[in-house]
């Protein structure tokens, strides 16, 4: 199944068709901010007027029928820390924030859970029948270390999901095509996934193409999860579209991925 671009207030996002409660991959589209930063730069951090940013997060929440303060994030670390929040963890946005993880959980509605990506695995999940959401960002680091393992284990630790009701979205990320490596990154996707690591590497001269979709769908599959979707998007190929790390040799904004449990 395709993904779904919605365009609403001048914003665009997209969603997948399989996640059957409310969340959105956000595009650079839609927003205030100027210059490198144009035009939905989600980003706290940077050099891009703060109350460019503010008013990038009011349009999208109005766009998407949330409240700034509904949202929880972290700080991303490229690890494999995973926090299960609730409405008392909301209302860090523009605030330091003491909370270092990569992957976040809630079953508590109204919560919206936010991680960001400028090239790296936006992924969404959720249990229709526990009604539990996660949103995970995965670099290359995470996916080895099999963040999306690690997330849904919790899933089934904390709230009793079964892999079998969960729905997965891969997000738009780089793809294969744009994601040039070392053998270094080529490395460590074989030992994360010895059997099926050749489904995701192609060697090109001195270095490897990786798939990190390819790779977060097997390692999703792995724990029983059926029900799982994938943007055929690239970031960096869509760099009109959609941020990218590499393309734009770092000098970007944040897109994000999120999710809410409704009532």
């Amino acid at each position: 199944m395709g993904f779904v671009k919605n365009e609403k207030n001048n914003v665009i996002f997209m969603t997948s068709p399989n996640i059957t409660t409310a969340h959105a991959f956000t595009t650079r589209i839609g927003g205030v901010s100027s210059g490198i930063y144009k035009s939905l730069n989600l980003s706290q951090s940077g050099s891009d007027d703060k109350n460019n940013v503010k008013e990038n997060y009011s349009l999208l929440c109005k766009t998407i029928g949330i409240s700034p303060d509904d949202i929880v994030c972290s700080n991303q670390v490229h690890g494999t820390n995973i926090r299960v929040v609730t409405k008392e963890d909301c209302g860090f946005l523009f605030k330091p924030n003491p909370n270092e993880a990569d992957g976040l959980i809630t079953q508590t509605p109204g919560v919206a859970l936010m991680v960001f990506t400028a090239d790296c695995v936006p992924v969404l999940l959720y249990d229709p029948v526990k009604k539990v959401a996660g949103a995970i960002h995965a670099g290359w680091r995470s996916t080895v270390a099999n963040i999306v393992g690690i997330t849904v284990r919790t899933m089934i630790c904390e709230f009793g999901c079964s892999p079998t009701d969960i729905q997965a979205a891969i997000g738009p990320c780089i793809s294969k095509c744009c994601f040039l490596t070392d053998n270094d990154v080529a490395d460590a996707i074989s030992e994360a996934l010895p059997v099926t690591s050749k489904e995701c590497i192609s060697r090109q001269d001195d270095k490897f193409m990786i798939d990190l979709k390819e790779a977060n769908r097997i390692l999703l599959a792995n724990t029983g999860i059926t029900d799982i979707n994938i943007s055929d998007e690239c970031t960096s190929c869509r760099s009109d579209k959609y941020w990218s790390h590499r393309k734009t040799q770092g000098n970007r904004g944040s897109q994000a991925a999120i999710i809410m449990v409704r009532d």
